[in-house]
């Protein structure tokens, strides 16, 4: 079970830590409650073994290239992943509790190995078993999520609206874990009886999490994506409408609040931050689209207000060309840190496999193999096709 200051209590101190920094009006941005009314009937899981990527195609394209950095990839991963280690991991079976990433730094970088390792353990070995196409690594997979389900694992942690830090961390755990799942889940036979306990853990822990909304920053900034995006893809394998929909919801917040240059509010107001917090919040909300998308809904088209996912892309990279262009629209000097970690730009790769730009292939070109341990993983070995025709440009 999660714990909690008193309601009112955590509604004023977290409104104080976020009316520091948050410049936009009010009426500007998206609530909750509008959020909630929007109509996602229509929205249903389709098809809950569609992935992010068809995998099995996929596979059959890398047996073929002879790309040098795919094909280092490949072999990387079939030399270096094993299955004994990724079992060892300890597994979180007990109220989790974090430092604060901001003002605690040196013990969250401490507190955060276990948590990071089990990001990677199951990012490698779903990228393994699409390098390889071995069941090793996707059994080794099912073992390991297996053995967190039987123990419940992620199901307590510490939260209160000033200490969300663990509610934070379970965020990327969580996706992580449902992201590599999708990737194997459905491609090797049998083990029915664990394939249905990790279902059942998956959607418990979700729901659980998903249960606390946030203070007024985390209801809905990058923070809501990031729970949307294993609600959507958790969702999906479960074939639960409800938890499909909030990463829909989560989709057409960010294009309410869009502004008339492509900027997330929430995310630009955040200072010296505002450029990385303007990338990041596409680090989950075009994986988002990519898995509406799969399931036969329009996404990357969807506008409103006329503005749609192309905008918001399209201003990213204004800013991470030319970062004195944030000064506009009030920000402060950038604090440019994320440009030398790769992990942030993983959505590019998403985004190119479907429309072709010049700015991301450039941008990317010097920075592959592209890999995030929890927003989509292996993300070059599984999207990037040289020289690939696209139907579309953005």
């Amino acid at each position: 079970m999660t714990k909690s200051l008193p309601h009112d209590l955590g509604v004023v101190l977290a409104a104080a830590v976020w009316i520091l920094w948050l410049p936009v009006a009010a009426q500007d941005l998206f609530t909750v409650e509008e959020r909630e009314a929007l109509d996602l009937d229509r929205y249903v899981v389709v098809d809950p073994s569609a992935g992010y990527f068809d995998v099995a195609a996929r596979q059959a394209w890398l047996r073929s290239t002879s790309e040098p950095i795919l094909r280092q990839t490949i072999g990387r991963l079939r030399t270096e992943v094993g299955c004994r280690d990724k079992l060892a991991l300890p597994v979180i079976d007990h109220e989790l509790r974090m430092p604060s990433f901001y003002r605690e730094q040196e013990a969250w970088r401490e507190a955060i190995r276990p948590l990071f390792a089990f990001e990677d353990a199951v990012s490698d070995l779903a990228g393994a078993f699409v390098a390889t196409g071995d069941r090793y690594f996707a059994d080794c997979l099912l073992d390991l999520l297996g053995k967190w389900a039987t123990a419940d694992a992620l199901s307590e942690f510490h939260y209160t609206p000033t200490e969300p830090q663990a509610w934070f961390n379970v965020e990327d755990m969580l996706f992580a874990a449902g992201l590599g799942y999708a990737v194997v889940r459905d491609q090797v036979d049998g083990r029915t009886t664990e394939k249905q306990r990790i279902n059942a853990w998956l959607t418990r822990v979700a729901r659980n999490h998903l249960s606390i909304r946030g203070g007024p920053s985390s209801c809905c900034n990058n923070h809501f994506y990031r729970r949307a995006l294993y609600a959507t893809v958790i969702g999906i394998l479960n074939e639960d409408d409800d938890l499909f929909r909030v990463g829909v919801g989560a989709l057409m917040s960010a294009l309410n609040e869009m502004g008339p240059r492509g900027e997330f509010p929430r995310e630009i107001s955040r200072g010296a931050r505002a450029l990385h917090y303007q990338n990041y919040a596409l680090l989950y909300l075009v994986p988002i689209a990519e898995l509406i998308e799969r399931q036969g809904y329009a996404a990357y088209g969807l506008r409103i207000h006329g503005r749609s996912l192309h905008d918001g892309v399209a201003f990213a990279m204004d800013i991470l060309e030319d970062p004195a262009q944030v000064a506009d629209l009030g920000a402060p000097r950038q604090n440019l840190w994320f440009l030398e970690d790769d992990q942030y730009f993983a959505w590019m790769e998403l985004y190119l496999s479907r429309f072709a730009n010049e700015r991301i292939e450039r941008w990317l070109a010097a920075r592959r193999p592209v890999y995030s341990r929890s927003a989509g993983g292996h993300v070059t070995l599984f999207f990037w096709e040289p020289d690939r025709p696209s139907p579309e440009r953005s």
